[in-house]
């Protein structure tokens, strides 16, 4: 019965070692909002910030997706311990407030960027975007009219995604090559749509890593709402990605 007990453990202990090892693949975090609204997708500045100082204090380096890109294509290497940090949507205060935290401990971010809502009340301006662009953030598309992809005729889809990309180009120096899904929904004809926009990847809502190898348009983030149990559910998050990742095999 000793020696039973004894070799379950070690199969137990076996298992933790391999689901608590680091997975292989990216962190993509995904916000929307830095705000003290108590809504579920608006962080407390103060939050974020002890979000951002974990992240620094632990080796991460941020980085962006086209870094992430470039890894996957053989063109460039990640640091040690990369972080992609995403907002969706393109709220006024991803530029007044989280870009000032994120600036003190030397991390960027992607932006999502919504261009019918470009200039409206509390979304970007374009000023305010190409500023963030020359300040080391990357600049991407999340539609024009922020719609469910999977929900709408596909020769909509298409014009979702090429006008978003046209607007963003035409008013920012540098191509804009990524997106991220509204609501997280997409199919199969959706990603077809989004590669034929000319986009050479995509985030979803699925939970997970980002990683250096698939698919291309299906990448999985760590979503990261407004916290109830403050930094200890933000690295839960960060371990449940990672656990996310070894058993579906990223």
């Amino acid at each position: 019965m000793i020696r039973i007990l004894q070799s379950a453990a070690a199969v137990i202990l076996l298992i933790s070692v391999w689901l608590l090892a680091p997975g292989t693949g990216v962190p993509i975090l995904a916000y929307h909002q830095v705000s003290s609204a108590a809504e579920i997708y608006s962080i407390d500045p103060a939050d974020f910030e002890q979000q951002m100082q974990y992240l620094a204090s632990h080796g991460y380096t941020a980085v962006s997706l086209s870094e992430l890109f470039a890894a996957r294509e053989g063109t460039g290497r990640l640091p040690e311990k990369p972080v992609i940090i995403t907002f969706d949507d393109g709220y006024a205060d991803n530029y007044l407030t989280a870009l000032p935290i994120m600036e003190k401990y030397r991390m960027k971010s992607t932006v999502f960027i919504i261009t019918g809502q470009v200039g409206q009340p509390a979304y970007l301006t374009w000023e305010q975007i190409r500023d963030m662009q020359a300040r080391t953030t990357e600049i991407a598309s999340h539609t024009h009219s922020h719609v469910a992809l999977n929900q709408i005729d596909q020769a909509v889809v298409a014009e979702e995604l090429r006008r978003s990309k046209q607007l963003l180009e035409e008013h920012l120096p540098q191509p804009v090559e990524f997106l991220a899904y509204p609501f997280g929904q997409y199919n199969r004809q959706t990603m077809a749509a989004v590669q034929q926009a000319g986009y050479r990847g995509a985030c979803t809502g699925l939970p997970g890593l980002g990683t250096t190898a698939g698919d291309a348009y299906q990448l999985k983030r760590v979503n990261v709402p407004r916290p109830k149990y403050g930094l200890w559910e933000f690295r839960l998050r960060l371990l449940r990605a990672q656990l996310y990742a070894k058993l579906s095999r990223q």
